[in-house]
């Protein structure tokens, strides 16, 4: 089993980073507080600052803003939508803004005023209150006892076959979510009892401690605390011939049901709990199919056929490779077509914008404190351009995924 640990690891840490691109939470008000980020919608030599509470969408409507270009202070008060605007400032020249928010004097980073189009800046106040708030509201809901609740199991949750060996061997990775924001008693621990005939079952590297396995049998312990328990499990179906049907029973609801198997020779699956049904492949041409299907209530049992067993496989020694580039692609398609099409392009784009966020901001200390290379210099240049199509996008739908205007462009 600890074979598998090594195999499966990364095959899975690549499935989940993929599926989670689509479902990534919105940067906080920390991540864009000070950030001038190029507006080509603007005219030459506007720069519009707004002002937010804690988060975006929370705007401070009639605040002060000034801005402080070669010596001259301008000042001027937000509108109904937090921002407050400069126009006709020289182009090239060093700018700073700044708000003071009861009492909280809110500073944007030096920004330089361009030649073509103009900036956003965002200050956002009460950050710090903010996050003592909600430290201590956690740590509240944590040391308290727990409640009453149910748990389910989260769309993540999959099951994985590949061959090895001549041997059919399967991994369930469950993500077992509490939303409740303190720790939940479901009465009694989640006992899973595998397919009959499962052999060497066991708990793999990342599973959660409240895990153990006994036999066919994987039992979790409660309380669960908010957020997500991850449980992996690989065992094995030593001879099962040219066809295998798999029967889960899952005591707790299941929110998508999402199968991947190994496509070897003629092997395919099949069950009436599949709403689709694709195939895919690795890089390197290793075909793999790909099911889902609508959500299993508590006590449902999944079934699926599989049929076109290799009678000895023909999968590579190094399929670990192969499946993990497989499932990298399963997890991009499985983003695509898991929901609304217009949302999951738009929380790709918030990932990017942030990850260019976070280099942009090394970039710009090392810049300040004269040590910036040329490369690195050529590397800021490209991506605030990034940045400039991004947020055009972003800012042109007015609120965000999350609400509240939340993900929207300062």
């Amino acid at each position: 089993m600890k074979r598998w640990a090594v195999s499966l690891v990364p095959w899975a840490l690549c499935l989940v980073a993929s599926v989670a691109s689509a479902q990534i939470a919105m940067p906080g008000g920390a991540d864009i507080n000070g950030k001038a980020i190029p507006a080509p919608e603007l005219a030459d030599g506007t720069v519009t600052v707004r002002v937010v509470r804690e988060s975006l969408g929370n705007n401070i409507t009639g605040q002060d803003v000034s801005l402080t270009s070669e010596g001259r202070t301008r000042t001027v008060k937000t509108d109904e939508q937090g921002r407050a605007q400069f126009t006709n400032l020289p182009v090239g020249a060093p700018a700073t803004a700044q708000a003071t928010v009861a009492g909280e004097t809110l500073n944007s980073d030096p920004f330089t005023v361009p030649s073509k189009g103009g900036l956003r800046v965002i200050l956002v106040a009460g950050l710090a209150q903010a996050a003592a708030r909600k430290q201590a509201e956690d740590a509240a809901a944590l040391a308290g006892p727990a409640q009453k609740g149910i748990v389910v199991l989260g769309p993540n949750t999959r099951i994985l076959a590949e061959f090895q060996d001549d041997t059919l061997q399967i991994f369930y990775m469950l993500d077992i979510v509490n939303s409740a924001r303190a720790r939940v008693d479901v009465g009694g621990p989640l006992v899973f009892d595998l397919p009959r005939g499962a052999a060497g079952a066991a708990a793999l590297e990342g599973s959660s401690p409240q895990a153990t396995v006994a036999g066919d049998r994987v039992t979790v312990t409660g309380p669960f605390a908010p957020g997500t328990t991850t449980v992996q499990v690989g065992f094995t179906m030593p001879n099962t011939g040219s066809s295998y049907t798999l029967e889960q029973t899952f005591p707790a609801a299941l929110e998508q049901v999402t199968v991947a198997l190994q496509k070897v020779g003629n092997a395919s699956m099949t069950s009436s709990q599949f709403g689709s049904t694709g195939e895919v492949k690795a890089e390197s041409g290793t075909p793999f199919l790909l099911a889902n299907g609508p959500a299993l209530a508590a006590g449902a049992t999944l079934k699926v056929d599989i049929t076109g067993l290799p009678a000895h496989s023909t999968v590579p020694r190094y399929v670990a490779l192969a499946l993990a580039l497989a499932i990298f692609g399963v997890g991009g398609w499985m983003a695509i077509t898991a929901g609304n099409r217009e949302r999951d392009a738009r929380d790709r784009l918030i990932a990017r914008r942030d990850t260019l966020l976070g280099e942009l901001a090394q970039l710009e200390e090392r810049r300040r404190s004269g040590g910036e290379s040329p490369k690195q210099s050529s590397r800021r240049h490209k991506i605030v351009a990034e940045l400039e199509q991004i947020y055009g996008e972003l800012d042109e739908t007015g609120v965000g995924p999350g609400g509240g205007g939340e993900g929207v462009a300062a």
